[in-house]
């Protein structure tokens, strides 16, 4: 599996994603792993997503990358993950370094999701949970990644931003967009981003 991972890193920097220490991440992580096996075909390293089942996904190598990029993730980072799915993009996340705090709303996901990150060796902490509601109780964070897509931004995760920090989502229904905020001393600044399609954030 090796040189799949080489070869999908490959693609990836081809698609303009330059950061070394994110593609060197994606090289590390074992993506065939969370998929369950099961539904793991040849092609775990190629680049689109995978099913995961329950209607969800395992996502495109190229997003986790590029949102991972678009972060600015350094060691140590407390971060928040909305929808932690096949555990995946948690993964990523703990590589570089990060503390990573993740929500998925399937308890069947969820609990695969950690239960590959601990044998994998990521001290990622995994809770099943309404994303709308974040993890008040570990806030503020430095970063929040939400990996499927509301109708608008939750204002209960944008409280639980440290001031300084960025969230990244994807936001709409149908046509979605990744806006990147960041909160700063007087406010919030939205930038908009490239179109994108998640699965649905829904709530419990």
């Amino acid at each position: 599996m090796t040189s799949e991972r080489q070869a999908m890193v490959e693609d990836i920097r081809m698609q303009g994603v330059r950061d070394e220490r994110v593609l060197e991440a994606m090289r590390r992580v074992r993506r065939h792993v969370y998929i369950p096996e099961a539904m793991r075909g040849r092609d775990a390293y190629g680049d689109h997503p995978c099913p995961i089942g329950f209607g969800q996904t395992i996502s495109q190598p190229f997003m986790v990358a590029y949102m991972t990029q678009r972060m600015e993730v350094t060691p140590g980072m407390k971060i928040l993950e909305i929808g932690t799915g096949s555990g995946y993009q948690a993964a990523v996340l703990a590589e570089l370094g990060a503390d990573v705090f993740s929500i998925e709303i399937i308890p069947e996901l969820a609990q695969h999701a950690a239960r590959v990150l601990r044998a994998e060796g990521y001290a990622v902490q995994v809770k099943a949970g309404d994303g709308y509601r974040g993890w008040p109780e570990e806030a503020p964070f430095d970063a929040i990644i939400v990996t499927c897509a509301p109708a608008e931004i939750p204002e209960e995760l944008v409280r639980q931003l440290k001031e300084g920090g960025r969230m990244i989502l994807p936001v709409g229904t149908g046509v979605q967009q990744l806006i990147i905020l960041e909160r700063t001393g007087d406010g919030f600044r939205e930038i908009p981003d490239i179109y994108v399609r998640f699965v649905p954030m829904v709530k419990r």
